[in-house]
Order: structure tokens, then C-alpha cells, then sequence
């Protein structure tokens, strides 16, 4: 079966009128999207959901973009942000990389490249949190605990990764 996955999208932007156009389209295309239109409202979404990635406007009034990055990549270490702006300077692209941004895109977007993006920053999230599972279940074979200790260990790190 090659099925889609379900890709959970954060929408942060204080332009209602565009934030409610994307996530039209954007569950349109078979994402779960959720809108928020301030930092401080996608932080506190985000301390009671998952998502993979989260697309993020750098000017908002309050909490600005590069603070909202970095509260949630504390809450969500593996979420990918995707920073849109119509206010790009090299001096805030730079800042967001230093937040670990994925792409750094500029407003007006064209719509499909945003689409393929947000797979791209998927596959990117995933790669990340299958490494750091592999990585923990190694420190668990290696630590010599028996055979129901890894057993159980295995389990919450299953759980704690979303991994069947």
C-alpha cells in the first residue's frame, strides 16, 4: 500500500484572510492543519499537541517568529518550521537558521512549493526521530539490562517516538 501520511501542520501567521486560505487548501491536499494568528497561541497549542511541522510568519505583533521557533522547537524538538515572511532581510533569515529553521520562504509563496516543502520538512522530521529512536534503543542493548527491561524500555520509547 503506498499511502499518504498524515501531516500534521501548524499554521502561525497574524493574517487571518491568508492563514484561512492556506489551510483551506492545505486539507484540501490530505493534511491535518491547525491555524493559529500569534506565537503566543501556537505555543500553547503546540504544549498540548504534536505536529511536524509548523509554518511560521516572522512578523507578528506580540511574540515575533523567531521566539515562536524557539519555544516550540523546546516543547517539540523534532518539528520542522518553515519561516514565511514578506519582511525578508538577511539579518532574520540568519536568525531563524540559528532556530534550526527548515526553509526560509518569502510571501507571496507559490502555493505548490509550499505544499512540496512541508513533505520535504515531513521527511526531514521523520529521518530525525527514526535516528534518535535508533540511537536510545542502542543505549538500551548496550546498558545490560535484561531481556523485560529492554522489553519494557522499548515500549515507551515507541511511545514517546509515536513508532507501531
Amino acid at each position: 500500500m503506498n499511502e499518504k501520511p498524515d501531516i500534521r501542520v501548524l499554521l502561525i501567521d497574524d493574517e487571518e484572510t491568508l492563514i484561512e486560505y492556506l489551510s483551506k487548501r492545505l486539507l484540501r491536499e490530505g493534511f491535518t492543519v491547525k491555524a493559529c494568528f500569534s506565537g503566543e497561541e501556537a505555543v500553547e497549542v503546540a504544549s498540548e499537541t504534536d505536529f511536524d511541522v509548523a509554518v511560521v510568519d516572522l512578523k507578528m505583533p506580540g511574540m515575533d517568529g523567531v521566539e515562536t521557533q524557539k519555544r516550540l522547537k523546546k516543547l517539540q524538538p523534532f518539528l520542522q518550521s518553515i519561516v514565511l515572511t514578506g519582511h525578508g532581510t538577511l539579518e532574520s533569515a540568519l536568525e531563524s537558521g540559528k532556530q534550526d529553521a527548515f526553509k526560509y520562504l518569502l510571501k507571496p509563496i507559490e502555493y505548490e512549493n509550499l505544499v512540496q516543502t512541508i513533505r520535504e520538512a515531513y521527511e526531514t522530521k521523520v529521518q530525525m526521530q527514526n535516528a534518535k529512536f535508533r540511537e536510545e534503543v542502542e543505549n538500551i542493548y548496550r546498558s545490560g539490562m535484561g531481556a523485560r527491561g529492554i522489553k519494557n524500555a522499548m515500549n515507551k520509547l515507541r511511545k514517546i517516538y509515536g513508532i507501531e
